[in-house]
This record gives structure tokens, C-alpha cells and sequence, in this order.
């Protein structure tokens, strides 16, 4: 029987995700639906197998009750393994003290049992927060090459938006001479993805010294790899090219499923030799009717439209009738958009009602911002929610108070 494993895949699943707003109270952020009929967790676990990478920890927190139940026990990725496979890891009481997650790097310390358990040489780490496709077997390549201690993949940035990253400076052998974490005057643009290879025996010795350090906050970008820099250890960046994307607000959750729209999508989904897999559940095919209108839109299976659809990402069971229409936004499932509604620049949650003639948000060229309407909400007929709010039920009761318009 094999007792080991050369590579064990840990994915960071734990945060609560509160720039998401509504979308995350009842769920952690990486079981967020995504492109119609995916979930953000989907691209990491995806990635792993299709790197041939069967051993993965699922790091589980805040609000894990669904998370667990849509990972199950992997089949849907192939990650049903007698041995190996996907394991889900919440925090656990141990002999001494029982204790939350307290930063990314406390969380792989809590289950270094785990790890040692397969017994490999190669420790990869991953958020499980990002929409991307990536070859992790490329990156290990990389970092046996380089006899690296850590290897972190890297992501050119514009100059102008890396203060919000962890920056990498590299000589001309990409091996990580600085690290600075958001910094004001960044001196490259190799933002950091939060995707890590380590080399086991080293990563164990600094977590376990990170540990013991009261002062640090046990995290990887802030603690972790500063000291394996200070201490002289090789480390080496892995530039990779593709499409990736913090999906961590709504803007740029919005912005990535708008990615996957047009003949040429900016993050093609239909690649067979790169599948993104996922657990669904079973729906008649989606129905189009007469007077329907659809333009370069994602509709999901069990979807019904009878209204017009532009540009937009609709998830499965929606319902939008005749005279309806849905203009840039991005509805979750089972929502019903009733006639003669409109819902513009919008993303909108799971189980909600958009009675007749309401209106949500505004179009692009006169909105403030995109509007987040919450889950299992029923907007009454007539009521229009502003452009660039946030509603939930509070808001919503205030609005239907005042008759409508605002």
C-alpha cells in the first residue's frame, strides 16, 4: 500500500470574506457562486487534480456548514481517494488548548499532523479566494530546479495598483532578494498570488518557530516569508502569465464574471484540456422563450426567459418574465425578475423576488457603483432600489415604507 505522498496540496478556505457583504453572511467566501454554475473554490481544487495533485487539506472557519456539504466527499473532482483525496480541516481541541485559525500560517501549523501523515517532500499552499487556471506541476518543476527552499508564484501588476500587493523584488535568476507587503513606493510589479511551494522539512522549522514567537501574527506574507528572507533561505519567484483575479469584492467578482462573457473571453471556461469541474445539482435545460432576447449572456441550465437579457450572468433556476429586463448584472439562483422589472449594473443574491415594474440599480453610464440586492428578499412591485447600495432587508423595508420611488 503506498504510504506517501510527493505532494500535498493545503487550501486556505477559512475567511469570512466581508468585502462581499450579503454574499457571505450565511456562507464562507470560497462557496460563493460563480459563472453560473461554479463555485470560487471550484478553480483551486480544479487546478490541483489537473496538476496531478490528489491530496488535498480544505481549511475550513467561518460559516463552513455549506462549504463542507458542496465539497462532500470529492468525487466531482476526482478527489475521492481511498488514500489521499480531499479532506476538509476545521479547527480542532487538542490535548492542550482549543483554538481559531489565527492567521494563514497558524492554520497550516494546526495541521502539520495532517500533513505528516503523506509524508511529502513538496507542501503547496493556496487561497482559495482566486479565479484562475495554473499548472501547479510547472511551478514544483520550478522549484526543484532551483533547489529552492520556497518557491511563490507572481503576478505582473501595474505600477499603479501594487501597493495593494505583497511585492516581489527578484534578481535575474527570479530568485526573491526583497519582500515588502503593500508597500507604499513599490520597487517591481511581481505581485504575489498567495500561491506557495515549499519544501516540507523547511516549512515545518518555520512555522514552528513562528509559533513560538508571541509577537507575530502568524501569517505567511507578514511573518513567514520575511524570516525565511532575513535567514538567507532560497527563495524564488515563478512568474505565471495567465488569467487570475482576487475575487475578494464585489466589483471584481463582478468584473470576473463579466470576464467570461463575448466570442473571446478573457477567461475561457470550454477548454477541455483544462476543466473546470464542480458539483451541481440536476436541472432540466434552461428555456428560452418567444419573445425572448438574449445578448452575449451566460443563462445556466433550469433557467426561463421570456424577457431580455444583456450582457449578463444568470445562475440556475432564474425566471425572467416577458417585458423584463436584465442589463449587466449578475443574478444568483433561483431568483425571479417579474415582468416588466429592470435590473441594471446589479448583482443579486440567491432566492429573491423582483416584483413587477421594480427597478434595481441604474446602467453603467449613470450608476454610482453596482448594486448588491441580498438573498431571499422580495422586492414589491413598483419599488426601485437605488444604484451603488447595498440592500438587505433593512434598507428594503425602508424603501417599500416609502411608497416606491426614491
Amino acid at each position: 500500500m503506498m504510504t506517501k505522498k510527493e505532494t500535498v496540496a493545503m487550501l486556505l478556505a477559512g475567511g469570512q470574506g466581508s468585502r462581499l457583504y450579503l454574499l457571505t453572511e450565511r456562507i464562507a467566501k470560497p462557496a460563493v457562486p460563480f459563472g453560473g454554475k461554479y463555485r470560487i473554490i471550484d478553480f483551486p481544487l480544479s487546478n490541483c487534480i489537473n496538476s496531478g495533485i490528489d491530496t488535498v487539506g480544505v481549511l475550513t472557519q467561518y460559516q463552513p456548514l455549506a462549504l463542507n456539504g458542496y465539497i462532500g466527499n470529492g468525487q466531482p473532482w476526482d478527489l475521492d481517494r481511498t488514500f489521499g483525496g480531499v479532506t476538509t480541516l476545521p479547527p480542532y481541541q487538542a490535548q492542550k488548548r482549543a483554538d481559531w485559525y489565527k492567521g494563514t500560517a497558524n492554520a497550516i501549523y494546526q495541521n502539520m499532523q495532517f500533513i505528516d501523515k503523506f509524508d511529502p517532500e513538496y507542501v503547496v499552499i493556496l487561497s482559495g479566494d482566486h479565479i484562475y487556471k495554473m499548472d501547479y506541476a510547472e511551478m514544483i518543476e520550478a522549484h526543484k530546479k532551483n533547489n529552492a527552499d520556497c518557491t511563490i508564484a507572481v503576478f505582473d501588476v501595474p505600477l499603479a495598483e501594487a501597493s495593494r500587493f505583497g511585492i516581489m523584488t527578484t534578481d535575474e535568476n527570479l530568485r526573491i532578494t526583497e519582500f515588502a507587503e503593500k508597500p507604499k513606493e513599490p520597487k517591481s510589479t511581481k505581485a504575489s498570488m498567495g500561491v506557495y511551494v515549499f519544501s516540507k522539512a523547511k516549512l515545518f522549522s518555520y512555522l514552528e518557530a513562528d509559533e513560538a514567537d508571541e509577537s507575530s501574527e502568524k501569517d505567511f506574507g507578514k511573518n513567514i516569508i520575511p524570516a525565511m528572507l532575513n535567514a538567507g533561505e532560497r527563495l524564488f519567484a515563478f512568474e505565471f502569465s495567465g488569467y487570475w483575479k482576487d475575487v475578494g469584492t464585489i466589483d471584481s467578482l463582478w468584473e470576473a464574471n463579466m470576464d467570461l462573457l463575448g466570442s473571446r473571453p478573457a477567461l475561457p471556461l470550454k477548454d477541455k484540456s483544462w476543466r473546470i469541474l464542480s458539483r451541481n445539482e440536476a436541472h432540466p435545460p434552461h428555456f428560452v422563450g418567444s419573445s425572448a432576447v438574449i445578448s452575449n449572456s451566460v443563462i445556466t441550465e433550469g433557467c426561463e426567459i421570456y424577457g431580455t437579457i444583456i450582457n449578463s450572468v444568470l445562475s440556475a433556476g432564474v425566471v425572467v418574465e416577458k417585458g423584463a429586463t436584465v442589463r449587466d448584472s449578475v443574478i444568483l439562483g433561483n431568483v425571479t425578475v417579474k415582468s416588466d422589472a429592470t435590473v441594471d449594473y446589479s448583482v443579486v443574491d440567491s432566492d429573491t423576488v423582483i416584483c413587477k415594474e421594480a427597478t434595481v440599480g441604474k446602467s453603467i453610464a449613470e450608476a454610482k457603483g453596482i448594486t448588491l440586492l441580498g438573498g431571499g428578499l422580495t422586492v414589491p412591485a413598483g419599488v426601485s432600489v437605488p444604484d451603488g447600495v447595498i440592500c438587505g432587508k433593512e434598507m428594503l423595508a425602508e424603501l417599500s415604507a416609502k411608497g416606491g420611488n426614491v
